[in-house]
């Protein structure tokens, strides 16, 4: 072989096509690199700041739901006593108007029966408010404390 050919092998045939794509080499100033990296170290507290709010208000979401799950089931049970209790004075009703001998004793037991379950209707209607306001604050308390707490972190 000769000369020409062996130095055509070794060196690529558009070697002036890869020189565009060679980066060109240049140096970056300080105060550029200072930036960049100034950027990058506020960009990863931030990130981090963030992430924890995430982990705060999970959290809190699922405090408050616990709680508003546990109270409805307070709820829930208060309900049914009310409804046993109504149930126990309605059969007892029934029972009592069974055994009256005459219409005089029938109106007076009416009387004392509406008389009696309008004063237990009052007192189940204070408790269940009672414990349908209590629950809401229960609830609502977790979500107050964690606002408070995230706009403290903020200011």
């Amino acid at each position: 072989m000769t000369k020409a050919t062996t130095t055509a092998r070794t060196k690529p045939a558009n070697s002036a096509a890869f020189a565009i794509f060679d980066v060109p080499k240049f140096e970056i100033p300080a105060a550029f690199h200072d930036l960049a990296e100034k950027s990058v170290s506020q960009a990863k507290e931030n990130y981090e700041k963030v992430k924890t709010a995430t982990g705060e208000a999970t959290d809190l979401l699922g405090d408050t739901y616990a709680t508003a799950t546990k109270g409805a089931a307070d709820y829930g049970i208060k309900l049914l006593d009310v409804y046993r209790s109504n149930a126990n004075a309605a059969f007892d009703f029934a029972s009592g108007l069974l055994m009256v001998k005459s219409l005089s004793d029938a109106v007076e037991l009416t009387t004392a029966h509406a008389r009696s379950q309008f004063d237990a209707v009052s007192a189940q209607t204070r408790e269940l408010a009672g414990l349908a306001q209590k629950v809401a604050v229960m609830t609502a308390e977790p979500i107050k404390d964690g606002v408070s707490k995230a706009f403290k972190q903020t200011v």
